[in-house]
């Protein structure tokens, strides 16, 4: 009974490490930064989507995500999308506003909201891959996290981006 028990408590520990890996978050101060992800690339694009499902800010101020860099790519810009008339429209913008108390969800296929264009891709991003970004908030500092390549669950495939 004592070697089942010890199987069955290992097997629980196991499953509950491989749920935190699965999850993948990173801390930067009152910030919390999950699942950051890229969706992959089309063959010939020199242009990439980074997303994040989310960030927490638990603190009492608000912050800001302000720039990003990344080796995969010559420079990455800040992109809010919003649909005017049926025609989805993005643009560059100075920061990403990270309201106090408050949870910003940068996700693949939301008609309005945020995402991070890679411009200039040093090589094609490729599911599975994996990559580091270092984010720059205004009130947090740096943090490195890494992202994923992935093709999004229920999606379409990738699409290029016009500006």
């Amino acid at each position: 009974m004592t070697k089942f028990f010890t199987s069955m408590l290992l097997a629980v520990v196991l499953a509950g490490n491989l749920q935190i890996a699965n999850a993948h978050s990173f801390k930067a101060g009152e910030l919390t930064i999950n699942h950051p992800y890229a969706t992959p690339s089309l063959n010939g694009s020199k242009t990439g989507a980074m997303y994040i499902r989310g960030i927490q800010n638990t603190g009492k101020q608000a912050d800001q995500l302000i720039s990003a860099r990344t080796p995969m790519a010559e420079r990455v810009e800040l992109h809010q999308m919003q649909m005017d008339n049926n025609v989805m429209k993005m643009r560059a913008v100075p920061a990403i506003e990270l309201p106090a108390q408050a949870e910003l969800r940068m996700m693949h296929g939301s008609a309005d909201g945020y995402h991070l264009m890679l411009i200039n891709l040093k090589q094609p991003l490729k599911d599975g891959d994996r990559f580091s970004v270092w984010l720059q908030f205004k009130n947090s500092g740096e943090r490195e996290v890494t992202v994923h390549v992935q093709t999004p669950k229920n999606s379409a495939p990738a699409h290029d981006h016009h500006h």
